[in-house]
């Protein structure tokens, strides 16, 4: 039981973050548009529809029943922002590889409040 509850932790955590930023794009204030600039996402229906795509995909992964497919889907644009920083030379540990970071806790946070997904079947 306390597996998951820190599992629900760590997925709370994400999911925080994730919607956070979502909602901070479909706002899209000045500073977050000059940010999407800055890394070649120019223009506000841009910046929205980014956040509209990361808001669908959290809140299916806030769901239990779909929160498999949630993970997947919030990767995949976890991916693009890892090789959007790979592209524009930043740094490793702090931009290139935050991503990968989220990516860990989601999957640990998952891990941990759904074990039978990760059993692994010896024949």
């Amino acid at each position: 039981m306390k597996r998951v509850w820190i599992g629900w932790g760590l997925s709370g955590l994400v999911i925080a973050f994730l919607l956070l930023d979502a909602v901070m794009k479909i706002i899209a204030p000045s500073f977050v548009l000059e940010a999407g600039e800055s890394i070649g996402f120019p223009g506000v229906a841009m910046t929205r529809g980014l956040g509209l795509l990361l808001f669908a995909c959290t809140l299916i992964l806030i769901v239990p029943r779909t929160a498999v497919l949630g993970a997947i889907l919030v990767t995949a644009y976890l991916g693009g922002a890892v090789a959007t920083h790979v592209r524009l030379g930043h740094p490793l540990f702090s931009h290139v590889l935050f991503g990968v970071y989220v990516g860990i806790f989601l999957w640990g946070g998952l891990a941990l409040r759904l074990p039978r997904l990760f059993m692994i079947y010896e024949d």
